[in-house]
Parts: C-alpha cells; sequence; structure tokens
C-alpha cells in the first residue's frame, strides 16, 4: 500500500521540521497534507529517535519501543496512512506477570495503574497487611490533591506504601523509568486525578473509571506492535515524506535560529536555510539551547526538565536450550519492584509476545530485560558483558533460567525519557505561551504531551495543525482537521518499554 502523499509543485510556505524522530516525520507528515512545503533536519545518521530496530543472531528485533498503545488512533492512524496498515500486529499474550517476594506472581486485574477498586484485585502481589491497609481506605477523611499531587506520595498516604512500592512503581516505572513518589498523577495519570478530585475515597474513584471505562465498550486490541518492528515506523514515514515531497536531511545539526522580517533563518553547520515556520521536535535540552536567543524564558523552563537513562538488553537463546525452563512458558514477560533490590526492572519474552519475533525465528528464543531508573545511572556505565551476567542473574533467580545466550546485544539510551514530577503540565503550558510568542513556531515531542508513541504524534500534529493554519489562512483545518488538547494524560494506561538511543552531543536528535 502506497502513502496517500503525493508531491504538489504548487506547495507555497516552507516549514523546517528539527529533529527526525516518529514526532518530527508526523508532523512533517501532517505539514505535508496541509499543501506545505517542508525540510527535515535531523543531527545524525539514523532517523526515528527512540524507535529503532536491529538484529539479534541474525534476526530482526526492535531495540527501543516495541509497541503502541492501539485504543488511541494517532499512531495506527499513522501506521495505515504510511502504507503498514496490514502489518499490524496485535501481542500474541499478553500474560504478564510481577516478580516479587521473590516468586513470578500474575499480574492483578481490576486496577488503574496499580491502584484498585478491590483490594482483593492484588490479592497474592501484596502481603495480607497489605492488602488489610487497603481495605481501611474508605474510613479515611478524603485527602484534598490541590493542582496537582505525585502519584506515589497520594496513594502510600491512602492505601498504604506497599501498593506503590511492589505495583504503582514497577507500572509507572515501565512508561517513564522514573520514581513513583515524583511523577504528577495530573500528568502521568489524569483519570485518577480527576476522580480523586470529584472526592470520596481513593477506591470508589477507581470503581467509577472501571464503570466509565465499561461503558464506552473499547474493543479491539489495545496494543499493537508491527510485523518486523515498531522500529519500522520511521523509515515508513520518512518514505512518504519524501514521496510527498520533502526534503530530509541526515547529518545536519541546527546551530542557531534568528528571527527574521520575512520569517525564520536556520543556522547549520554547512548554510543557512529560509523558512516560513518551524516545527522544533527535539528532546527539552536542545530545544532550550536552540530558542535560549529567540525565547530565553521558554529555554529556561525546558532546560529544568530531567530524563531518566536505560539500557536494554536483547538476548537469543536456542529453544533446545530452554526447554527445562518452564516458568519461561506462557508469559509475555514480567516486572519487577524496584523495593526487592534486583538489577533489572523488567523483561519482555519476545518470542512469546511477538508472532512475527516467533515467525522469524523458529528455532531461537529471544528476550529483552530492561535495566536503570531514575536515579540509577550507574548500570549505564558496566561494561555490556556485565549487564548481560546480571540480566542473567536476575533471570535465573526469577524463572529458573541457567542456559547461556547464542547472542546478545545491549542498547543503551541515555537522557532518553522525559521526567513528569508534580507541576509538570504547568511547566508545559508556561513553555507554549511563550512559544507562542514567536511567530511560526511550535514545539512538539515526548516532554509536552506524553512519552508514548501515540502522545508524541498527537503533539506533532497540534504543532503542524498550528502552524499551518497561520501559513494557510486556515485551509489546513479543512484539511487536516483539528487536534484535540489534553491529549497528555492519554498516555496513562500504555505500558511500554520506551527509550530513546544515545544521539551523541549534537542537539537536535529527533525524538
Amino acid at each position: 500500500m502506497q502513502s496517500s502523499l503525493q508531491h504538489d509543485t504548487t506547495r507555497t510556505g516552507h516549514v523546517v521540521v528539527i529533529g527526525g524522530g516518529i514526532a518530527g516525520l508526523a508532523a512533517a507528515h501532517r505539514l505535508l497534507s496541509a499543501g506545505l512545503r517542508v525540510t527535515v533536519l535531523e543531527a545524525t545518521e539514523r532517523l526515528g529517535g527512540k524507535l529503532m530496530t536491529g538484529e539479534i543472531a541474525g534476526t530482526g528485533v526492535d531495540l527501543g519501543a516495541e509497541s503502541m498503545l492501539a485504543r488511541r488512533p494517532e499512531a495506527v492512524e499513522l501506521a495505515t496512512a504510511v502504507g503498514l496498515g496490514d502489518r499490524l500486529q496485535p501481542p500474541a499474550t499478553a500474560t504478564a506477570s510481577v516478580w516479587t517476594r521473590d516468586a513470578l506472581r500474575p499480574m492483578p486485574q481490576g486496577h488503574v495503574m496499580g491502584v484498585p477498586g478491590d483490594p482483593a484485585a492484588l490479592s497474592g502481589v501484596l502481603s495480607p497487611e497489605g492488602l488489610a491497609r487497603i481495605a481501611q481506605e474508605r474510613d479515611l477523611t478524603p485527602t484534598a490533591v490541590g493542582d496537582d499531587v505525585a502519584v506515589g506520595a497520594y496513594v502510600a498516604d491512602r492505601l498504604g506504601r506497599e501498593v506503590v512500592d511492589r505495583l504503582v512503581e514497577p507500572l509507572l516505572g515501565g512508561v517513564y523509568a522514573g520514581d513513583a513518589y515524583r511523577i504528577s498523577m495530573r500528568a502521568a495519570v489524569p483519570q485518577l486525578f480527576e476522580a480523586v478530585k470529584e472526592g470520596g475515597s481513593l477506591l470508589d474513584g477507581v470503581l467509577r473509571i472501571q464503570e466509565r471505562a465499561a461503558a464506552r465498550q473499547q474493543t479491539g486490541p489495545v496494543f499493537q506492535g508491527i510485523d518486523g518492528g515498531i522500529g519500522t515506523l520511521p523509515g515508513a514515514v520518512a518514505d512518504a515524506v519524501r514521496a510527498g515531497g520533502a526534503e530530509v536531511l541526515l547529518a545536519t545539526p541546527v546551530l542557531g535560529l534568528t528571527r527574521t522580517a520575512r520569517g525564520w533563518d536556520v543556522r547549520t553547520d554547512t548554510r543557512v536555510i529560509n523558512a516560513d515556520g518551524i516545527v522544533l521536535a527535539t528532546p527539552a535540552w536542545s530545544a532550550s539551547t536552540l530558542l535560549a536567543a529567540e525565547s530565553p524564558a521558554a529555554s529556561v523552563e525546558l532546560a529544568a526538565v530531567e530524563y531518566a537513562s536505560m539500557a536494554l538488553v536483547t538476548m537469543a537463546f536456542r529453544r533446545s536450550d530452554i526447554a527445562g525452563t518452564p516458568a519461561l512458558q506462557g508469559r509475555s514477560g514480567f516486572l519487577v519492584p524496584p523495593v526487592d533490590g534486583r538489577t533489572i526492572k523488567a523483561s519482555t519474552f519476545s518470542s512469546h509476545k511477538w508472532r512475527w519475533v516467533a515467525e522469524a525465528a523458529p528455532d531461537l528464543f529471544v528476550l529483552r530485560t530492561s535495566v536503570g531508573r531514575y536515579g540509577e545511572e550507574e548500570h549505564l556505565h558496566r561494561e555490556d558483558s556485565e549487564l548481560v551476567d546480571v540480566s542473567l542473574r536476575d533471570l535465573r533467580a526469577a524463572t529458573g533460567l541457567t542456559a547461556r545466550p547464542v547472542d546478545a546485544e545491549v542498547t543503551r539510551w541515555i537522557g532518553g525519557l522525559p521526567q513528569y514530577p508534580v507541576g509538570h503540565l504547568t511547566r508545559v503550558a508556561r513553555v507554549r505561551d511563550e512559544v507562542a510568542k514567536l511567530p511560526g513556531l511550535r514545539v512538539c515531542g515526548a516532554v509536552y504531551d506524553g512519552v508514548g508513541i501515540p502522545a508524541c504524534i498527537a503533539s506533532a500534529r497540534r504543532a503542524a495543525d498550528e502552524i499551518a493554519r497561520d501559513l494557510t489562512g486556515g485551509r489546513a483545518d479543512r484539511d487536516t482537521g483539528e487536534i484535540a488538547e489534553g491529549s497528555t494524560g492519554k498516555i496513562a494506561g500504555e505500558i511500554i518499554a520506551t527509550s530513546t538511543r544515545v544521539q551523541g552531543t549534537r542537539s537536535e536528535a529527533g525524538q
């Protein structure tokens, strides 16, 4: 299936998209649909940002994000638009576990990011004392949340620390690699924030969320992957935008932005590019540098955004070598609460989770572990062989696995996951207010509207639509449609291993 974008020689208005990650590429795709001329500048020699494929033992695998939330439409729509619709594939199994208190325990059902409506939902993961503590919540005086509150602090106050430490923390860590006691409830779990603002007990608030979700009667898979890997999406979008007339330049760092009477000058290491509009689709630290001269206030806000780092250890085993390890069977993987003191924070059994991985390598069993949370940078400095060994040590303790892999690949993602502490959305609003004072410039990416793939694409669409509206006199509203605001928190249910590749020191590596 070919992309619907066609080259239009009558395009007017030139927009430079800085950053060739999924946000930047999605913005370029949207801008072309609005009839604008587009140039994409990526500092590194690779497109895709946090999405990347590679090989392990000769078979293709994702080395970054591996799935996308399908209950939000943006990522599925973009994949379909660029010809990947027939390759969308839900997980073959979603039977995950939690490795806690020295056992693999089934992932509880009936909770919102680890917060239950009924204490019994967490039976097996929590101790009897922890369950009893949750059961007391309805007798407590309701706690005000104000403008924002940390998820972990609020839930621990209402339900006890055990539910945070053994379930909320590893679930949130799967999205943000952050600290649940710092992460903003308003930004990360907005439906929970709105429920507690309504008043009453937290347990009852969760029950209301579940009732509303049931009333919507959503069908279809919650998550989707892509045959060949989520990492193939950026390449397909890039092919589509090139076919639509866009210029995509790699290894082209942007050194500065200058507002002029006619628009913008974009200075690279080889030339100055004139633009009518700019979409800045870069991490916060890069955007801060590039905005320092034209919007000092936005630059200062963006410089304060913190990031977490992580590493993925992908391993391939001979299936014959793991035949005697029943704990590896029938699961998509497991999460690990940091309170248990393990090195790995999760493991995904890729050959079980993704049919395309199993079919591509029927004689191999591919899995991956993730290492590194906010404040745990020391793990990222270990040698590759040491990260493989500590992963194998934890896998042996969790599953009984004793085999050695036939191949292993360590991928470090430095400074890849923006942190969403209390007050993050207020910071984002301040950034956007300041950027809005610059005609023809908008920002997008994981730092603004959520770290998942659909959220990044929604952020890109919003930026592209605002630029297109300004440059086309409103025609873009009819051509592309408007993006609803408030998309930030919809990522809350997307529990994926999201990461970013080391992009070097050039400032505009894409998100």
